[in-house]
């Protein structure tokens, strides 16, 4: 049970006169082409109708645990990297949003930054955002996130009621479709409409070269300079607008192609309202069996002329893909970033040049495509060459001017220098503070282990990564990547003592460097060695004492600088600390599952009459211990079917669980009516005053006849299958949770169970999906049950956890009991 959240209080319970695969079965599977349609529709125009630059929507994913983005528009999707799935219960604007039903509007970096650190160390620029919930029909299936310039000083006016209106014309969209619709595998990433006077006109004719007869649409007409319905067809009228010594060349080509049957292709002058000619382009094909030409005719005149007079600037001038990657570059620019336009075309430009190589420069792309503004800044081109970039963004892209520079003495202190041959990444500050953000939310050994080969990585552009921990005098592996299979075997077990640089990092407290293969081999001659070029070996050290050690490889030769040596160094006791508080984390976790374990029954007593079968799952998030329990107590009144859940996950949950377990055993033992347990086990829990409260589904049934008696505390009722696959929740009288009052009752049913029915109790994990009423999740379980033809009973309890077994965010337990009367 989630901590706070009384079971008989999630909504809506469904109807018993509902039987079979009621609504479940009634709801289509929804199509993904007509749910990416309505995405993209909706985000486009929520876009224009905002001013807003660009937008995202975030869905479920398919096991509802998690916001993945679906479709984005305006904004490169590589920026949002590090939060293209973002857990439910995470502190960003989306997934509030979501959680909580209530559009949340930033207006500023210092407000993102004060309320959503997270968001704002991974996205440190100027910009204002607006996240809106997407939820219609009793669903929550994501939320709508627009981003505005950061210059703008907050989202426009009156968008928070224009957001929502768009948002709910959107979820009921979304509602409509029936079904799941959750993210897809990938995002879907929209273009923008392009510009409305496009550079480059584009024409077509059709034409017959024969009789002359010609038949042109509205754009050909624009290009010839005719206005609306102006021309009339005729092989004439379009003469007259070409230059006299074009028609003759010109035809005798079109006639050639329709003999052959070959396309062709032609540049002619077109006169212009001044007077003047242009240059167009004709391209024509001939359609098979025909003896027509279809012609698409292309006027670039003002796209060639921007370029012309762009080249003959003395400014480097560059554009750059909304991803970054190089679109063009004139001839100055070349000249200055001493670099050809075919090597650069299509590639990032701080990929290609390694002078640029430093995060710092790429990050001036980000924070100008984020923020929407410009920015400048300077950069040394070896060996000695100053220059001032400025770039200019909009959400097709980024113009950018590159200029020679020579920068005052007072400004050199602050700029980047200019690497070595192997570029340095003093950059990585930037990859320390993710870092440091990722660990705060890694509890397990495993996960920090993770984040930490995610961020380190990349951030220094290793190739190998081995993280080793100590242990009774030896170093073992924790986690690894990128090494050959195998290499690393002979290092398992170690004593802390042995010469190598990995032991020694660890005894000394003090990093170990090599920048190539010969210090290495200079310093431990022999030491096994892979493909590596250069190597950082760094002490992991916890509130002053080591606790193992990281290493990091490089395949090529790599100067370290003082910079580097000194973040590296750093993130040495970063991942230490992370690492401590994991393995203190995993001893209580182990600890606390085997309390757990050792209090759930091993077995369920064997009953002539009655087959039961059990499942229980542990949650996966914060400790994964909580308080669901099973039993079944054999009485000679009949035999006791229990279920309870006690509410939080932790120890002291699984201990009350365990207390209450043996209560309800020892007062059902003694022969007490269903209701008498309820009563003393409620007084118990209040005895104990642990602060918890529990639920419980007490069910007695004599396996001669099938009569039985039954109470609820609070606790979800059961499901009875009959053997024609009819399924009902069973009408059980409820009270109220144990530990709330001493003076309440809780009311008796009686009941019948025919022979071959199945009795199914289970706890709201099984069936509780975040932002969905529990009504629902109970229906899936209810149509699951019903579609049962054949097996084994152990089977179905199988198939009816499998969903929630495959699921790697249980944010509560689960336990089924499942009793068949024979």
């Amino acid at each position: 049970m989630r901590q706070g959240v009384p079971a008989d209080q999630h909504g809506p319970l469904p109807s018993t006169a509902d039987t079979g695969a009621v609504r479940a079965t009634d709801a289509r599977p929804p199509s993904r082409e007509a749910v990416d349609r309505l995405l993209a529709d909706s985000l486009l125009r929520a876009v224009r109708g905002t001013s807003a630059y660009g937008g995202l929507v975030y869905l479920r994913s398919p096991d509802h645990r998690s916001l993945a983005i679906s479709t984005v528009v305006g904004i490169p999707l590589d920026l949002f990297d590090a939060f293209r799935r973002i857990p439910l219960g995470a502190p960003l604007p989306a997934a509030e949003a979501h959680r909580t039903g209530r559009t949340v509007i930033l207006a500023d970096a210092d407000e993102t930054m004060r309320r959503f650190p997270r968001l704002a160390v991974g996205m440190p620029y100027s910009y204002a955002s607006a996240s809106v919930p997407l939820a219609a029909g009793g669903q929550s299936f994501g939320a709508l996130t627009l981003l505005w310039p950061g210059s703008v000083g907050g989202p426009p006016a009156g968008v928070r009621r224009q957001l929502r209106t768009v948002a709910n014309r959107l979820a009921s969209g979304l509602a409509a479709h029936g079904g799941e619709v959750t993210a897809g595998p990938e995002p879907k990433v929209l273009r923008l409409p392009p510009p409305t006077d496009p550079a480059t006109l584009i024409g077509s004719l059709d034409w017959e070269p024969a009789t002359g007869r010609l038949r042109a649409d509205a754009e050909l007409s624009q290009i010839l300079g005719f206005g609306p319905a102006e021309f009339d067809g005729r092989w004439a009228t379009l003469v007259a607008r070409l230059a006299p010594e074009d028609v003759r060349p010109l035809r005798a080509a079109a006639r050639a192609a329709v003999l052959r049957g070959e396309p062709f292709s032609r540049r002619v002058q077109v006169r212009d309202h001044s007077g003047g000619y242009r240059s167009v382009e004709l391209r024509g094909r001939v359609p098979e069996g025909s003896r027509h030409l279809v012609v698409t005719v292309l006027d670039s005149t003002a796209g060639s002329a921007a370029a012309a007079a762009v080249e003959r600037l003395r400014d480097g001038v560059f554009a750059l893909h909304p991803d970054g990657r190089v679109a063009y570059l004139n001839r100055s620019a070349e000249l200055h970033l001493g670099a050809r336009r075919a090597e650069l075309i299509g590639r990032h430009p701080w990929e290609m040049l390694a002078w640029l190589a430093d995060p710092v420069y790429e990050d001036r792309y980000r924070a100008a495509m984020v923020s929407q503004q410009p920015t400048a800044f300077l950069a040394r081109r070896p060996p000695d060459h100053w220059l001032a970039f400025s770039l200019y963004p909009d959400s097709y892209g980024v113009t950018g001017r590159v200029v020679p520079a020579a920068p005052s003495g007072e400004h050199l202190d602050a700029l980047p220098e200019a690497p070595p041959a192997t570029p340095p990444r003093p950059g990585a500050f930037y990859h320390l503070l993710q870092l440091a953000s990722a660990l705060t939310e890694a509890v397990t050994v495993r996960e920090v282990a993770d984040c930490v080969i995610n961020e380190i990585l990349p951030g220094f552009g290793g190739q190998e990564l081995a993280l080793y921990l100590a242990r009774s005098g030896r170093m073992h592996l924790v986690a690894q990547n990128g090494y050959p299979a195998g290499f690393l075997d002979s290092f398992e077990g170690i004593p802390i003592r042995a010469r190598l640089p990995g032991t020694e990092v660890f005894s000394s407290g003090a990093p170990i460097f090599f920048e190539s293969p010969d210090e290495l081999v200079a310093a431990y001659p022999g030491i096994p060695r892979d493909e590596m070029r250069a190597w950082a070996f760094l002490p992991l050290i916890a509130s002053g004492h080591p606790v193992g050690s990281a290493i990091l490889g490089f395949d090529h030769r790599r100067m370290f600088t003082t910079e580097e040596r000194s973040v590296l160094t750093a993130l040495g006791g970063l991942i230490a600390q992370a690492l401590e508080r994991a393995r203190l984390y995993d001893a209580e976790f182990a600890l606390a599952r085997g309390l757990q374990q050792a209090l759930l029954p091993h077995r369920l007593p064997a009953v002539p009459g009655l087959t039961t079968a059990t499942r229980y799952l542990a949650g996966t998030q914060g400790m994964e211990i909580g308080g669901d329990w099973y039993d079944a107590v054999s009485t000679p009144l009949g035999l006791y079917l229990v279920i309870g859940d006690v509410e939080g996950h932790n120890v002291g949950a699984a201990a009350t669980m365990g207390q209450l377990r043996s209560a309800v055993r020892a007062f059902a033992s003694g022969g007490a009516e269903p209701d008498e347990v309820l009563c003393r086990t409620n007084q118990l829990l209040l005895d104990l005053d642990a602060g918890l409260l529990a639920s419980c589904c007490l069910l007695r049934i004599d396996p001669a006849d099938g009569h039985g008696r039954g109470a609820r505390a609070g606790h979800l009722p059961p499901l009875l299958r009959h053997t024609d696959g009819r399924t009902e929740l069973m009408e059980l009288e409820g009270g109220p949770l144990l530990g709330i009052d001493s003076d309440v009752g809780f009311p008796v049913t009686d009941f019948r169970i025919p022979a071959g029915a199945i009795l199914a109790l289970y706890t709201d994990g099984l069936v509780e999906v975040p932002g969905a009423p529990i009504g629902d999740g109970i229906d899936r379980l209810r149509t699951m049950l019903a579609h049962n033809t054949d097996g084994s009973l152990d089977a179905l309890a199988e198939r009816l956890v499998a969903d929630a077994r495959r699921t790697t965010h249980r944010a509560d337990d689960v336990a089924l009991l499942l009793a068949s009367r024979d």
